[in-house]
């Protein structure tokens, strides 16, 4: 039986996107060489991987089956080879591919000039960045590794605490000069609050009171899926919203948004670096995890030139 990595990396690639035509765009290739790269990968297994109707291709459970032992798999073997790379000469540049899953606002506001830096340092990696505020099944996705913001959901991946951050409860001046302002967690039932569509009111809204986790009771007409324009929905005043420091501290210092109840304490979020487990742990994957460790050493850009106890 012979076949190469380069059909396992196409077939595990088409697996992922689920047509021949974004495999193509992915790995720069033309549909017809990744057609015979899988045609080829399926008569060496001996197997039909897929099934082709009208143009269209649906895996078979064999090519399931056969994808979730080959992934983890092509990682160690990709890993092995760069690690011994890398310790011929700690000097050794860089290269291959790494995929990053992060997501949407701390990518755009914050992430995007960090990486910058680390790509202009590493001319021979090439970097697939992906934006999107819902949580990624890395391995599945084909991610190296992902940004998480609060606390790890997955305890199969590997995790490094990058900084953290605090929740904010904040409103408009304009909002509170018509409505008030709330000082009590009771008060909260009597405002509008702009909810995230991603997590239910009572889950979001808590707070630390008296050692214990509280959650109000709120509600709003509105729900967004992005926490950059819930924030711009608060600026226009339609309502409160609770947000993470570093989508709110620019519109805090400069007096578009204030912050609501301060003294009662919200939710501190880890930032968090995470990777499937795979041992040894690709130079790639370290390299760009320590880097953004010291990038966010001092915890992040966004609490520049604000006092200790905000933000």
């Amino acid at each position: 039986m012979r076949y190469s990595l380069d059909e396992i990396e196409t077939f595990l690639t088409v697996m992922e996107l689920g047509t021949i035509s974004a495999a193509a765009a992915r790995m720069n290739l033309s549909k017809s060489v990744i057609s015979k790269r899988v045609s080829d990968f399926e008569a060496t297994v001996g197997a039909a991987l897929f099934r082709r109707n009208a143009g269209r291709i649906t895996p078979t459970e064999a090519a399931g089956h056969l994808s979730e032992r080959l992934r983890p798999a092509l990682a160690e073997l990709v890993a092995a080879t760069e690690s011994a790379a890398w310790s011929m000469d700690g000097a050794a540049p860089l290269r291959g591919s790494l995929a990053i899953a992060a997501p949407m606002s701390f990518g755009t506001m914050y992430l995007t000039p960090i990486l910058a830096r680390f790509a202009a340092a590493h001319p021979e990696l090439d970097l697939r960045i992906d934006y999107d505020d819902r949580a990624h099944d890395l391995a599945r996705n084909g991610f190296d590794i992902g940004i998480r913001i609060g606390e790890a959901r997955d305890g199969a991946l590997k995790a490094r605490k990058l900084c953290e951050d605090r929740q904010v409860v904040v409103a408009a001046p304009s909002y509170l000069a018509r409505h008030g302002t709330p000082t009590t967690l009771s008060d909260l039932h009597d405002h509008q609050v702009i909810s995230y569509a991603h997590l239910a009111d009572v889950a979001l809204w808590q707070f630390r009171v008296g050692g214990r986790t509280v959650s109000p009771q709120v509600g709003g007409r509105i729900a967004l899926n992005n926490g950059e324009a819930m924030r711009d929905l608060v600026i226009a005043g339609l309502g409160l919203a609770m947000l993470p420091g570093f989508i709110v501290a620019a519109a805090v210092r400069n007096g578009a948004l204030v912050e609501v109840m301060p003294g009662v304490e919200t939710r501190v979020l880890p930032i968090t670096a995470v990777w499937p487990p795979v041992s040894p742990m690709p130079t790639k994957i370290r390299a760009v995890i320590d880097h953004l460790a010291a990038e966010l050493a001092d915890g992040g850009p966004w609490r520049q030139g604000m006092p200790t106890a905000e933000l």
